[in-house]
């Protein structure tokens, strides 16, 4: 049976090599069925070079668990598998190891705690924690890393946006920039970190917003070719989409030329009784033109349209445009604060490709195995300290001040008990010199941040509508202090272990150097 393209790439076998080898070699040593924790979570922030985030905003979820739901070893891809060879030409998968993938090679065993969308997140906390049995926990982690840390940096590069633009409105405008399909899940994502409206007319119709968009330079030219002249093209724009006219001003000259001619439609439209929407701005010093354009467009009673501002944006560059404006703009009368209210951002390219940090950096570790009745914790040791992820079965639990603020997120161990009442040490995940100590009274409540999302293969989680996820996000970004959601040099936010973890995390890196090195010597 040939492979169609929706299996082969979209399906079960939407992993890499070595997961499915590994797979049967636990199959072979009669542990495939051991069932075992991975912890998902990101090691540093996105630095984008010139500015590294401080936060990140959490994305993706929905779509993995709709891809986990569907995703089994069906004959085709059984059948393909059984033609894999070795350099030798032996049978990579045997026989009975498919056998076992076509009656349980599915994700109903693996149960999932997740962090939900929307939420604001931080290096070396456990966005999603899968329990399962090993072969299948291990064959679901390239799928769930790709589908969440991608969503991920999006949702993360989108909130910073709106930082920068002071709660503007943002326009994703990344379809054609993005690498394929993928361009889907970062439309979503942006939506998620605060992207207003998507270009992306599928996506949006998915999500339940209406797409947004202008026209092209191409418009305009093709009416010039024909003698119409770029008031022609406006003209033509205008008389279909009298309503919704936001004309594109820079194809000739902006402000000599684009801005007045789009004037002159508004006015035309004004006189049959409808309300322009504004103009786009998509080369040049934004700063200085929205200051022109705006000018014109107020001396013309036209002061309520928008400016739209694209090309090359990010919120870096949307940052230097404000402060721009916020000290030019007076010197030519215009009002910096109401040009500012009016502006809209246009981000394609920027965005959807997370420029400047092009992946996450998210891991997926093995963390604890159950033998018996118990669990033991699983370690693995790094030559640099901060990769040696946290061991064991746990707990994620978020610590506000008394000013509501998020001061810390705190890894605990599962079954263990926070008081309240007393002092809470704080431990550095891997510099034993660095500790806090919270005071009771500097404590206004203590927050779990795990959600049940799946059991037994059952999603048991209510996936929260659009508007929901993009609330969270508002209410968590909110909660931080202000230093954290600096562009630039912001400060670092704790996530910290309790004093019982970090001695466990310790014992058993001491327990593995000394049992293997010394079975070396």
């Amino acid at each position: 049976m040939s492979l169609t393209y929706h299996s082969a790439m979209r399906g079960i076998l939407f992993t890499d090599q070595y997961q499915l080898t590994m797979a049967q070699l636990y199959f072979r040593h009669g542990l495939h069925e051991t069932e075992v924790q991975f912890d998902h979570f990101y090691r540093r922030n996105p630095d984008y070079a010139q500015h590294q985030a401080g936060y990140c905003i959490n994305a993706g979820l929905e779509w993995f668990l709709d891809w986990m739901q569907q995703a089994h070893f069906r004959d085709q891809e059984l059948d393909y598998l059984r033609h894999h060879r070795t350099s030798e030409g032996r049978r990579v998968f045997g026989e009975d190891f498919l056998a076992y993938l076509r009656a349980y090679g599915n994700f109903s065993g693996l149960s999932l705690d997740a962090i939900p969308e929307g939420r604001v997140v931080h290096p070396n906390m456990p966005l999603t924690i899968v329990r399962g049995p090993m072969a299948m926990a291990q064959i679901v982690e390239t799928a769930l890393l790709n589908k969440l840390n991608y969503q991920t940096l999006v949702a993360t590069k989108a909130s910073r946006l709106v930082e920068a633009s002071r709660g503007g409105t943002i326009l994703e405008f990344g379809l054609r920039r993005a690498q394929g399909e993928g361009a889907n899940d970062g439309t979503r994502a942006a939506l998620i970190g605060g992207a207003n409206f998507s270009s992306n007319v599928g996506a949006s119709h998915v999500l339940g917003l209406p797409p947004k968009g202008t026209h092209a330079h191409s418009m305009v030219q093709l009416m010039m070719a024909l003698g119409e002249g770029e008031i022609g093209a406006f003209r033509a724009y205008a008389e279909l989409y009298p309503d919704d006219c936001l004309l594109l001003v820079d194809t000739v000259d902006t402000l000599q030329s684009g801005v007045p001619n789009a004037i002159r439609v508004f006015e035309e439209l004004r006189r049959k009784g409808h309300r322009p929407v504004g103009i786009r701005l998509d080369s040049g010093d934004q700063a200085y033109l929205s200051i022109q354009a705006a000018k014109l467009l107020d001396e013309a009673a036209f002061g309520e349209t928008s400016i739209v501002l694209s090309s090359d944006l990010d919120e870096l560059v949307i940052w230097q445009i404000l402060t721009q404006i916020q000290q030019e703009a007076p010197r030519y009368g215009v009002d910096a604060d109401r040009l500012i209210k009016r502006l809209v951002y246009g981000v394609g390219t920027r965005l959807v490709t997370s420029w400047g940090e092009p992946a996450l950096g998210g891991v997926y570790k093995l963390v604890a195995v159950h033998k018996g009745r118990d669990w033991n914790s699983a370690i693995k040791i790094s030559e640099s300290p901060s990769k040696t992820p946290t061991p064991g079965n746990k707990r994620a639990w978020r610590i506000y001040d008394r000013r509501q603020k998020a001061t810390a997120d705190l890894l605990t161990l599962e079954n263990e008990v926070i008081a309240t009442d007393a002092p809470l040490v704080l431990r550095h995940p891997s510099d034993h010199t660095k500790l806090r100590v919270l005071q009771s009274g500097q404590i206004s409540r203590i927050e779990p941040l795990h959600e049940a999302v799946v059991r037994a293969g059952k999603i048991v989680y209510d996936a929260p509508p659009l508007e929901e996820l993009r609330r969270r996000r508002v209410e968590d970004v909110e909660a931080l202090d202000p230093g954290v959601r600096r562009l630039v040099n912001p400060h670092i936010y704790h996530v910290s272990l309790s004093e019982a973890l970090w001695n466990l995390k310790q014992e058993l890196i001491a327990e593995a150097r000394r049992d293997n090195i010394s079975q070396v010597q």
